[in-house]
């Protein structure tokens, strides 16, 4: 069911929103200060990609407190606005029964997208 979930989920959305993850991960990534930013942007287009079957937790942070400052700064640069917009998609889907599964990744998204730093996806 996963391998279903995940290419309907690929054929209705996931891919665009996966290239525009890779994308702003690619741009962040020109400069150095924004690596660590590009870097989290690759995480979240592995999770868009392929959401179901797949879990966050925390991780193994290597950059200490500095994972709180950075995830303060993704949250006033652009990661309130994308969990917003997950979690409006997730309330459009979860109107109807076929779309409640789609809702949930969203949810899972919407987790990952607010805060990135010291998360890790299995």
């Amino acid at each position: 069911m996963n391998f279903i979930g995940n290419l309907i989920w690929l054929i209705f959305g996931g891919l665009a929103a996966a290239l525009g993850y890779i994308v702003g991960g690619f741009v962040l990534c020109l400069t150095i200060v924004g690596i660590p930013f590009g870097l989290q942007c690759f995480k979240l287009a592995g999770l868009v990609l392929w959401p179901f079957g797949r879990r966050i937790v925390p991780g193994n942070n290597s950059l200490g407190c500095l994972s709180v400052l950075f995830n303060i700064i993704w949250l006033l640069c652009g990661g309130l606005y994308t969990a917003l917009v997950h979690l409006l998609f997730a309330a459009l889907l979860f109107i109807t029964i076929i779309g409640i599964p789609f809702a949930r990744q969203h949810l899972k998204l919407m987790e990952l997208s607010l805060m990135p730093f010291g998360k890790q996806v299995i």
